[in-house]
């Protein structure tokens, strides 16, 4: 049985921000909690990874922290609870539930047919596309609704970039396919 396109949708990672606190003192972070990573002249906040979910956090010393690598929502926000509670576990006054604000989502697919971007690049609307296929392999596409862009590639795979929800990545699956359609390439 042949997966529909937008039914192929698969998140390869979620970026995500929260602020938790006015203030973090990083020395005692990164001495405190087990694995912490900080070398302040490599990078300006403690980096700790997570195994599950996998999801890395970036802590900054403003209290912003930065998530990346959850692969769902589901898994984004226990990332966020765990890095919580270990904040909490050192006296730092963090909310019950803090708040995310995705940054972007990105979502692979499969047109499931080879596509010729040769010919989607003269079909498609010249200034929303970049195809250099001397310099990358893909074609981009940037779309306005969702505002989201999108790598298509001559296999048929796509990767969609800059979501903000996970629907955004279906939306643009259809309008993909419309268009595609819509010049007779599909």
């Amino acid at each position: 049985m042949k997966v529909r396109p937008e039914e192929s949708l698969k998140i390869e990672n979620i970026v995500a921000s929260a602020k938790l606190t006015d203030y973090l003192d990083l020395p005692e972070i990164a001495s405190k909690i087990e694995g912490a990573e900080y070398n302040k002249k490599r990078f300006p906040g403690v980096v700790l990874r997570m195994q599950d979910p996998k999801i890395a956090a970036l802590v900054f010393g403003s209290g912003k922290v930065v998530l990346t690598g959850a692969k769902s929502i589901d898994s984004l926000s226990k990332g966020l609870a765990i890095l919580s509670d270990k904040l909490r576990k050192l006296g730092i006054a963090i909310p019950k539930k803090p708040e995310y604000k995705i940054q972007n989502i990105v979502t692979s697919a499969d047109l499931a047919t080879p596509i010729n971007l040769n010919k989607i690049a003269v079909g498609f609307n010249l200034d929303k596309i970049e195809y250099e296929p001397e310099q990358f392999p893909g074609l981009v596409y940037r779309l306005d609704t969702p505002k989201v862009v999108v790598l298509l590639f001559g296999s048929g795979k796509l990767i969609i970039t800059g979501g903000k929800e996970p629907e955004d990545a279906r939306k643009a699956v259809i309008k993909i396919l419309s268009d595609l359609r819509s010049i007779g390439l599909i």
